[in-house]
């Protein structure tokens, strides 16, 4: 009988411990997720919509895990104030310039909160600063959008597929100019004329350069344009030249 009553402590112990045991590892693992043993600082930002976003939701820079949600309050109708708890450690890397944004963990996941990187000239992001937020897409907007265009390409889809089918039925122009041989060999003659035209207006155009009566109009006109020619060279060569000067004064400034 005191085999068993002792056997029973032992067992009871072993039980209590191994509570005691879970229930520190547990609060050592959610003050780590919280930051609630590494030293922090505190950042604000205001959204239109925090769109699902949670007190104690991840705050990451950089794709690393940085701090938590610590608040979220309701201003007035169109503002919600966060405030973020951040690992003192990434002060020095979060600037006055960042933006924080929402987004989720995976396409279903949490909703959690990203610090953009700053500028380099920008001074650092002090205890209580307020930072510049960008507002979040929503999912629904997103989805509305994509099943307008859906629609949109049915409807062209449609109406090409109805142009098809008359096309192939020789319907409408050009139906039939593709379906027509007659239509399709008169088009094929009448650029076979076109090109005759051309060759034949080339070739008046050169018996005019030689006529003498026309020969000084066609001179006056080729040295004018020889002229254009020379002073757009002319006026490239300055601009050059006023390109080199400048970067040659600016090379001397800088020695």
């Amino acid at each position: 009988m005191e085999t068993h009553s002792q056997n029973f402590k032992i067992r009871l112990g072993i039980f209590v411990a191994g509570g005691i045991a879970l229930f520190v590892f547990a609060i050592f693992i959610i003050g780590k997720q919280k930051n609630l043993f590494n030293p922090v600082y505190s950042l604000t930002t205001t959204f239109y919509n925090v769109s699902g976003l949670q007190v104690g939701n991840k705050i990451r820079f950089s794709g690393i895990d940085v701090g938590t949600v610590d608040n979220i309050q309701i201003i007035n109708d169109s503002t919600v104030k966060v405030n973020l708890f951040i690992r003192k450690e990434v002060q020095k890397f979060i600037k006055t310039n960042s933006e924080v944004a929402i987004a989720s963990e995976g396409l279903i996941g949490d909703k959690m909160l990203q610090i953009t990187q700053g500028t380099y000239n920008a001074s650092y992001a002090k205890d209580g600063q307020y930072l510049k937020s960008v507002e979040p897409v929503e999912i629904d907007a997103i989805m509305a959008s994509l099943q307008s265009t859906a629609d949109n390409a049915e409807i062209i889809s449609d109406e090409l597929a109805d142009i098809m089918i008359n096309i192939n039925s020789g319907e409408g122009t050009l139906g039939r100019l593709i379906k027509d041989t007659v239509i399709a060999e008169n088009l094929s003659q009448t650029m076979v004329n076109l090109k005759r035209s051309s060759k034949g207006l080339n070739e008046n155009m050169e018996a005019a350069k030689e006529n003498f009566l026309l020969r000084g109009y066609f001179n006056r006109k080729e040295k004018a344009e020889l002229k254009a020619k020379k002073k757009a060279e002319e006026k490239r060569e300055k601009i050059r030249k006023e390109e080199e000067r400048k970067a040659e004064e600016a090379k001397k400034k800088k020695n």
